[in-house]
């Protein structure tokens, strides 16, 4: 009899266990859930802990509390400049009311493509009204608030809500992309052309002006060496005269002797000859024998006889006559 009881107790608390088991759930604090009925959800449970249904009767359905990523395929839009782009954009969303997203959608990945195509066509729409210069510049965060706020109005219906939209990466098609790099090409090779042109003007008014200055300073130099080149033109002259007024006939030997190196060296040049004939011969009258000697001797004589004067003293008239005799 007690073995009975033993018997019936131990079923008993295992059906016990089995419908407690089946009553009781607990809800995470990453989690939200719906609590269904033969298909009819009865109630929603936000808050975590342990909650109580009717077991065998109804089910718990979770969805996450957490913010979830969608990355939608790549969109190719036109913009309002006519260039066709292709973006590449994600979102963050929250489910915010469970059950309006189970009677909507039901299940996430389905949302996934409702929601998919409802960015596309923001995009598209949004897109088709500005320039690719917009999207580079600053209005860029303008443009997607606008998405974001179009996007948040046409999926309220699901029950979940849009914290985050951006685009995360913008492509012009390959044969697009050619058409402005050779374009962009073209423009840097044109600015390139023109600070050449302009370096090149820049060179000739340099190379002009300095070229005017050589001029000048060559000028001014010509005109300074001509001046003192007369100088000592004049100076030379001068101190020839009084030369030639001391003693003449030394003056005349020493302007043969420079005639004479003048004419047999032939400018400088090494190991030349030149045969003439002394025989009545003026110019070379002081190669004929002994007269070397005795121009040498008259003129040393004349010098000896001459008082000492200064190069630029007056000769007397007594030595003039006797130079003279």
């Amino acid at each position: 009899m007690n073995r009975v009881f033993l018997i019936a107790g131990g079923v008993l608390a295992i059906l016990l266990a089995i419908v407690a088991y089946s009553a009781l759930f607990t809800v995470h604090q990453t989690q939200q859930a719906i609590v269904m009925q033969f298909g009819d959800p009865k109630r929603v449970i936000s808050e975590p802990g342990l909650n109580a249904k009717v077991p065998f009767i109804q089910d718990v359905l979770y969805y996450e509390k957490r913010i979830l990523d969608l990355d939608p395929p790549v969109e190719r839009v036109l913009l309002a400049d006519q260039k066709p782009l292709d973006v590449d954009s994600f979102a963050r969303y929250e489910i915010t009311d469970p059950l309006k997203f189970y009677q909507t959608v039901t299940f996430e990945r389905s949302l996934r493509d409702r929601l998919g195509s409802i960015i596309n066509s923001a995009l598209r729409s949004e897109l088709g009204t500005v320039n690719l210069a917009s999207i580079l510049s600053d209005q860029r965060d303008d443009i997607m608030a606008q998405i974001q706020k179009q996007v948040n109005t046409e999926s309220n219906r699901f029950g979940i809500n849009i914290v985050d939209l951006r685009i995360g990466r913008t492509d012009l098609p390959e044969q697009v992309s050619e058409a402005v790099y050779a374009r962009m090409r073209s423009e840097r090779e044109r600015e390139a052309a023109e600070f050449r042109a302009q370096g090149r003007e820049e060179a000739q008014r340099i190379r002009a002006s300095a070229d005017r200055e050589a001029t000048v300073i060559r000028a001014e130099a010509q005109r300074e060496s001509d001046i003192i080149r007369g100088r000592g033109e004049a100076k030379r002259t001068r101190v020839l005269s009084e030369s030639y007024g001391q003693d003449e006939n030394f003056f005349a030997f020493y302007r043969a002797m420079q005639a004479y190196e003048g004419s047999i060296n032939q400018g400088q040049a090494k190991n030349s000859y030149l045969v003439l004939s002394t025989e009545d011969n003026a110019f070379f009258r002081m190669f004929g024998e002994g007269a070397l000697s005795n121009e040498l001797r008259e003129a040393g004589k004349q010098s000896a006889d001459q008082p000492a004067l200064g190069p630029r003293a007056e000769r007397s008239p007594d030595n003039n006559a006797s130079n003279a005799n």
